[in-house]
């Protein structure tokens, strides 16, 4: 594309030449910013405006470049019109009494952020405006996969959360069941690919013992907006409910001497019931005995009455 700088700076050689310099008569106005989605088209809306001592301005020459890139993107020269591919006045049927010169970028990528200039040269005079686009893309809902994929309660476990397709540089953050944050606890590791879009991946470590039943990991873009999120469950069996080895321990404790306790109660409960359960039957028993002299007695003083009464 060199022909086409060598034509791009012969132009303005020209145009500086002819003298031309601003002037009040004509104006650029453009969008200070410009917003695009990375895989869309992107506009940067611009247009010439007009004093009222001006009536049916002529477009001679328009100029879109890009800071850092040596050709220009577009160039209208005197009703010639070369464009770098992706790239075109946003209206289609544009011609040199059109004063919306917007430029169309066809599908925006991470190059295509940052500063463009725009350069206008009319029969009535000329202006050039600095406007900026900002490129962004959304990134995918996070993915966690675990490390090892079985989690033990007595060992250490990663939580790996991973998301990518977004732009600028986002962050990966981790949030328990409570809704307490544990980025501080976590290792992130940023890689950019190769068409500028950026893969984020954070690792949580669960120590042995002290772990909640619920991680969900959040991604958030650059200016802090929040993103997509996924929660990972611990298993019932690996659940250690944000509770120490310490708190298990203490809880055994307190356990076994009320497991001791309550068996020697129960135990005093069952020798007073066989005591009591004897005291009764020895009660009886005296009874019987009493009850059974009783009766001898009686039947001794019938049996002398008996002796008596015979003559």
């Amino acid at each position: 594309m060199a022909s086409s700088g060598i034509f791009f700076f012969t132009l303005i050689a020209v145009w500086v030449a002819a003298g031309n310099a601003k002037n009040p008569f004509i104006k650029v106005e453009c969008n200070t910013e410009n917003i695009g989605e990375h895989g869309h088209q992107s506009l940067l809306e611009c247009a010439v405006k007009t004093t009222k001592e001006v009536v049916g301005a002529v477009i001679r020459v328009v100029t879109w470049t890009k800071e850092g890139v040596d050709d220009p993107l577009l160039v209208f020269n005197r009703g010639e019109l070369r464009r770098e591919p992706g790239y075109r006045f946003a209206e289609p049927s544009w011609d040199e009494n059109n004063m919306n010169i917007s430029l169309l970028i066809a599908r925006t990528a991470v190059a295509d952020d940052g500063d463009y200039t725009c350069m206008v040269i009319t029969d009535s005079g000329d202006d050039n405006i600095l406007t900026r686009l900002k490129v962004k893309a959304t990134y995918r809902d996070p993915t966690i996969r675990s490390i090892p994929e079985k989690i033990s309660e007595d060992a250490d476990n990663d939580l790996i959360c991973n998301a990518d397709g977004g732009y600028p540089k986002g962050q990966l953050r981790w949030f328990d069941e409570n809704n307490v944050e544990w980025t501080r606890s976590a290792e992130m590791d940023v890689r950019q690919t190769d068409n500028g879009l950026f893969q984020l991946s954070s690792k949580l470590t669960l120590l042995k013992g002290s772990r909640f039943s619920k991680y969900t990991c959040v991604v958030f873009n650059a200016t802090g907006g929040k993103g997509g999120s996924t929660t990972f469950e611990i298993p019932p069996t690996s659940r250690g409910q944000g509770q120490d080895i310490e708190g298990t321990g203490l809880s055994s404790k307190i356990a076994a001497p009320v497991i001791v306790i309550g068996s020697l109660i129960v135990g005093l409960l069952l020798a007073l019931l066989i005591y009591r359960r004897r005291s009764q039957s020895d009660q009886q028993r005296g009874r019987a005995v009493e009850f059974d002299a009783e009766k001898g007695r009686l039947q001794n003083m019938e049996s002398e009455q008996c002796e008596d009464s015979q003559p």
